[in-house]
């Protein structure tokens, strides 16, 4: 993973080891004797070109030479051969020397005082050079020979600069584009698509443009998923409360005997309306905060549904089949609803003769909750809507407002698992809770 903490750190450590090199470098060099005597033309090839005349021509012509770089570059230069003896009178004065001798501190000196030495190539000697160069003539150089050490600096400072840009850039370029998702998110505009380029990206920015992109379509799955349950309230809402104006415009209008006999209907239709009400605040809660995780006793959870079962159908026979050792964590209470409304579909279905199965069995990292049937199943065209609210496949005659698998679909995904639903191989219609065994915790 290209890192953008790293790419960040690398950034700003290259760029002040590089300004802190360049500046180090350039204030060595500056004060450093090497660097005057290889730049500074006064003194370019001085001692090679001394020792030619003095061993060709002579001293005469060796003073002279001296003399005429003094003119032209105002450098006293001064050569001592191998015993430490003037070999020419050279171009510093005497009463100078004296000034120098008396004042040993150089920083003292009104010159910079440089040393030399040269092996002639033809005889074999060594030579000691000694210039004193007064301090405004070296000024003077330093301001015109600083511009390739300045032009190193301006260059260093102008990738410096495109480096910052370029880093600058990486990280606010990616954030306008979250910044423009949350205000579409926001909008009830955002589109999935729109940060698939960064979340293609292989640092922090990348990843989070992976969660806010599963963040954005879970958000607008469940808002859209809120829309169509208020809508479908609104119509499942309608019929009883027509149902009940009817009635009530009725009961005004009979007389007494015959208001006695609209009082059970009006107390069946707001029965009906009161559990309408309660499914749809039982799948409203499942998207509530459950709280921790906690072990799920699944004996004691199947013994009371059986306990339920037989006083509610006592003409049916509840089969359970548990694997021994199977357990499971999770919200006892929305695992219990869940079952029940399983448990309360394939009862309403199954024949007298034939039991209900709940099977409960390990697999893998993953435990199985099914509830099977001997009924006559569901149209293989209508598998996937089920699980819908209020959705119920055509030619159902019993009660129901079609919330009970939907509120057990709702608490399988709440615990991070599914729930499935087909019709058996051997006959009837089976519901799976396919849930993880431990719930992730973070």
């Amino acid at each position: 993973m290209r890192s953008l903490f790293w790419r960040i750190l690398a950034t700003f450590w290259l760029a002040i080891a590089l300004v802190a090199g360049l500046s180090l470098l350039l204030g060595r060099a500056l004060n450093q004797d090497a660097w005057i005597l290889s730049l500074h033309p006064g003194l370019d090839d001085l001692d090679r070109q001394w020792v030619k005349r003095y061993e060709q021509q002579g001293p005469a012509a060796a003073q002279d030479f001296l003399e005429r770089r003094k003119r032209q570059y105002r450098i006293d230069t001064q050569v001592l051969g191998e015993s430490g003896q003037q070999l020419v009178k050279g171009t510093f004065p005497s009463r100078a020397a004296a000034f120098e001798a008396r004042h040993g501190d150089e920083r003292r000196l009104p010159w910079r005082r440089l040393t030399a030495e040269y092996t002639s190539p033809q005889s074999g000697e060594s030579y000691l050079f000694i210039y004193r160069i007064p301090h405004p003539e070296l000024a003077a150089w330093h301001r015109g020979s600083l511009f390739w050490p300045l032009s190193a600096v301006a260059i260093a400072l102008v990738v410096l600069t495109l480096f910052s840009l370029m880093l600058t850039l990486s990280i606010t370029r990616p954030l306008d584009r979250l910044r423009g998702a949350v205000h579409d998110l926001g909008q009830t505009a955002y589109q999935q698509n729109s940060l698939a380029r960064l979340a293609r990206r292989r640092d922090e920015l990348g990843l989070l443009a992976k969660d806010f992109n599963r963040m954005g379509e879970r958000l607008q799955g469940l808002i859209g998923s809120q829309r169509q349950l208020l809508r479908d309230v609104s119509h499942e809402l309608r019929s009883p409360l027509a149902r009940l104006r009817i009635a009530l415009a009725l009961a005004e209008r009979a007389d007494a005997a015959e208001r006695e006999k609209l009082w059970p209907r009006l107390s069946q239709e707001c029965d009906r309306l009161e559990a309408l009400i309660s499914e749809i605040l039982a799948l409203a809660r499942l998207d509530a905060d459950p709280g921790a995780a906690q072990p799920v006793d699944l004996r004691a959870l199947l013994g009371k549904l059986q306990e339920d079962a037989r006083l509610t159908t006592p003409q049916q026979s509840l089969q359970i089949d548990l694997e021994q050792g199977a357990q499971l964590e999770g919200w006892p209470d929305m695992l219990e609803r869940a079952l029940d409304n399983l448990l309360r579909n394939a009862l309403r279905f199954s024949p007298p003769n034939q039991p209900v199965v709940i099977g409960v069995r390990r697999q893998g990292q993953e435990v199985l909750l099914s509830v099977r049937d001997h009924g006559p199943g569901v149209a293989s065209e209508h598998l996937q809507q089920l699980g819908k609210p209020f959705f119920r496949a055509p030619g159902q005659s019993g009660s129901g407002h079609g919330l009970g698998l939907a509120i057990a679909r709702r608490a399988a995904q709440r615990h991070g698992g599914e729930l499935l639903l087909n019709n058996h191989p051997e006959g009837g219609f089976v519901a799976t809770l396919r849930l993880p065994a431990r719930q992730q915790t973070g």
